[in-house]
C-alpha cells in the first residue's frame, strides 16, 4: 500500500486534525497544499463542496474529516484512538459532532476569521460577529470544563481519542486571539488538557510543519460566508 496524501490548506483547522492523527500513530504520508487551487477545478474534483481536507490512500479518496479520521484510525497501526467500549464511543462521537457545530464554528468561524484571518489581509474585523460569538465560546468552554472534571488526563479520560485531537486545532487557533488569552484562564482543567496537548509530540511535530503565512484564498470569504448579524 502506498503512503496515503492528505490535501489541504496549511492553517486549516479540520485539515490539522487529520495531520494530527496520522502524525500521533506514525503513518508516513504526503502532504499536497492546495492553495493555489482552493475553489478551481482541481479541488472540486476532489470535493465537490469546496473544502478540506480530503484523503487520497491507493483507490480511495475520501473527504469529510470524521469519516478521515475514522478510516486513519482504522486502516493504520499505532494504538486505537477509537475507544473499544460502545459507551465511549458513543461520547467520542459526541464530542466530534459538537466541536463541528458549537466549537469550531465560534472559535474559528466567527472570532479566529475576525481576529486574526481577515486583518492579514488587511480586512477589518467586524465586532458584530466577535461579539456574537463569545457568549457560545464561553458556553463551549464551560462544557469541556466540565467534562474535565473527572480529573483524568483526556477527554474521555485515562486515553486518548479522535476527541482530543479533534477539539486541539480549534482551541489553539483560538488561543492566538486576545479574546482567547482573556477567556482561558477560567477554565483551569480545560488549560491542563491543552497543556498535555500541547507536549504530545504529534502536536509539536504538526505545529512546527505549518507555516503561518496569510490565508490568501480566504479574501473571498468576507464575501461569500462571512457571518452577517
Amino acid at each position: 500500500m502506498s503512503d496515503p496524501i492528505v490535501y489541504g490548506f496549511p492553517r486549516s483547522t479540520f485539515v490539522n486534525i487529520v495531520r494530527l492523527i496520522l502524525t500521533h500513530k506514525d503513518v508516513a504520508y504526503q502532504f499536497r497544499d492546495l492553495e493555489p487551487v482552493m475553489g478551481k477545478p482541481d479541488h472540486l474534483a476532489l470535493h465537490p463542496f469546496n473544502r478540506v481536507p480530503i484523503l487520497k490512500h491507493d483507490d480511495l479518496t475520501v473527504y469529510e474529516t470524521s469519516a478521515i479520521a475514522a478510516y486513519a484510525d482504522e486502516a493504520f497501526g499505532g494504538v486505537s484512538l477509537t475507544p473499544k467500549d460502545i459507551k465511549a464511543r458513543a461520547r467520542m462521537n459526541q464530542w466530534i459532532s459538537a466541536i463541528n457545530n458549537y466549537y469550531y464554528p465560534y472559535m474559528i468561524y466567527h472570532v479566529t476569521h475576525e481576529r486574526l484571518v481577515f486583518p492579514e489581509l488587511g480586512i477589518a474585523s467586524d465586532e458584530k460577529v466577535v461579539a456574537h460569538a463569545l457568549p457560545k465560546v464561553e458556553t463551549a468552554l464551560s462544557v469541556a470544563e466540565r467534562q474535565l472534571a473527572h480529573g483524568k488526563d483526556f477527554l474521555l479520560g485515562d486515553e486518548l481519542s479522535i476527541a482530543d485531537f479533534y477539539l486541539l486545532p480549534s482551541t489553539f487557533a483560538f488561543s492566538l486571539t486576545a479574546e482567547g488569552q482573556s477567556m482561558y484562564p477560567k477554565f483551569p482543567a480545560f488549560c491542563r488538557w491543552r497543556e498535555r496537548m500541547d507536549n504530545l509530540p504529534a502536536t509539536q511535530k504538526v505545529r512546527a510543519s505549518v507555516q503561518r503565512l496569510p490565508i490568501e484564498h480566504a479574501r473571498e470569504w468576507a464575501t461569500s460566508h462571512r457571518p452577517k448579524y
